[in-house]
């Protein structure tokens, strides 16, 4: 019996791999996952076997990396950021729980790809913070903006995961007049492309600023909207956390 280590890969670059990570990558006997994050860390799986797919075949990608290690292989199933976090990894435990498999599966963590996109931005995220995803793929949109809505009066720092892709085109500009209701235009918002990868961008605007970019923003993308506090000092977001004397 093999087994299943769902790798959480940082948020792109091969540098932001944990070290448990590159072990466990260079040890698998097979690398599955989605066909983009594979190619991100291609130098590592020249003598792999590879399964991959597009979007929306995860299941079949479970069902693989479970077979796999029923072969007696030692797989690595990859996700992007953190694997607990919209990753792989519940469900994966999902799959092999209801096909009774008893395979053994370690999660593996990662960088989340917020957390990659704060530190580009400076310190946005120092106080409570909330992170939402906008697809309504697998979650009911009048969910998606009851969060809003709670997160928004709570004053949360916000975080916007899948904001925008090619069908979805309007929840975006949805959320942002949700959050706008209960924040001040000139909250700072930053925008995080590529974050680690080539191609990276970031830029700072504010809530009232936001629909300037709205054209540049798809699925590779992290928004993150200030609370009431957060300010920006030399091209940098910060949300202080409170201490006396500063």
């Amino acid at each position: 019996m093999g087994a299943v280590y769902v790798v959480g890969m940082g948020p792109g670059g091969l540098p932001h791999l944990t070290l448990r990570a590159m072990e466990v990558l260079k040890a698998a006997d097979a690398i599955v996952g989605y066909t983009r994050y594979v190619e991100l860390i291609a130098p590592l799986t020249a003598d792999k076997e590879i399964f991959s797919t597009g979007m929306t075949r995860e299941i079949e990608r479970c069902e693989k990396a479970i077979a796999l290690a029923r072969e007696g292989k030692t797989v690595a199933m990859v996700s992007s950021g953190d694997a607990g976090i919209y990753g792989m990894a519940g469900l994966v435990m999902q799959v092999a729980m209801r096909r009774g498999e008893p395979v053994p599966i370690e999660v593996i963590p990662g960088v989340p790809s917020f957390v990659s996109a704060a530190a580009i931005l400076g310190a946005p995220l120092m106080h409570d913070f909330a992170s939402i995803s906008l697809s309504d793929l697998l979650t009911d949109w009048e969910k998606i903006e009851g969060r809003l809505l709670a997160a928004a009066k709570a004053d949360f720092v916000i975080v916007l995961y899948n904001p925008k892709s090619g069908k979805r085109t309007e929840g975006l500009k949805k959320a942002v007049s949700i959050i706008a209701a209960h924040r001040e235009g000139n909250t700072p918002v930053g925008i995080v492309r590529n974050a680690t990868r080539e191609g990276e961008d970031a830029v700072i605007t504010t809530l009232s600023g936001f629909h300037l970019y709205y054209d540049k923003i798809d699925m590779l993308t992290i928004v993150i909207v200030g609370n009431s506090t957060t300010f920006t000092h030399e091209h940098r977001m910060i949300t202080p956390r409170g201490y006396k004397g500063v």
